[in-house]
């Protein structure tokens, strides 16, 4: 799993989850993750999520960090439990780093109190699966209660915070993938 932090302001519309978006952008082929730091205004016309599509339930984040996804060898199915995996992560480091945030999971969802924190899907495309996380940096004018890394879970270092959430997450996939090679097949 290779892992990136993009040193640049980038808005997440919904356009980059798409298939070798990290590749033809940053020129890495293969399994990654990026993450980026930009406003998030998804508009229904490039919304996966049907139900959000459905309840006319747009995203917006005046700053979000914004993580991406691209793997090549996963199902649809394993890359929801990926993306649970990353959100689980998530809520860890922040209980470790702000053990005084009462951060709960719900889903795929992270939530300070009843403020929601976090949007999160995985989807499919034609040649790989594809997870977009992103957390809240400013939540000011979301439209649904939201809460943020900043003033809500006291983050001052947004950059260190991606670093060490994709770091952790990196590690937790290659053991993973280790732990599938060592063991030998019964019969």
């Amino acid at each position: 799993m290779q892992t990136l932090f993009i040193d640049k302001e980038i808005d997440y519309t919904g356009e980059q989850l798409a298939p070798h978006w990290i590749y033809k952008n940053f020129n890495i082929m293969g399994n990654a993750i990026v993450a980026f730091i930009g406003a998030c205004d998804v508009n229904l016309e490039h919304m996966v999520d049907i139900e959000d599509v459905i309840n006319d339930e747009p995203i917006y984040s005046k700053k979000m960090l914004s993580i991406i996804e691209e793997n090549f060898n996963s199902s649809l199915v394993e890359m929801v439990y990926k993306q649970r995996l990353l959100v689980t992560i998530t809520k860890e480091l922040i209980e470790k780093n702000y053990p005084k945030v009462n951060i709960t999971r719900s889903g795929d969802d992270l939530f300070i109190g009843d403020k929601k924190l976090s949007v999160s899907i995985a989807t499919k495309s034609i040649t790989s699966t594809l997870i977009h996380f992103g957390l809240n940096i400013d939540a000011e004018g979301a439209p649904v209660k939201a809460a943020d890394l900043t003033n809500d879970v006291g983050v001052l270092d947004v950059e260190k915070f991606a670093l060490d959430l994709l770091y952790l997450y990196q590690q937790e996939v290659d053991d993973i993938n280790f732990a599938t090679s060592k063991v030998r097949g019964v019969v």
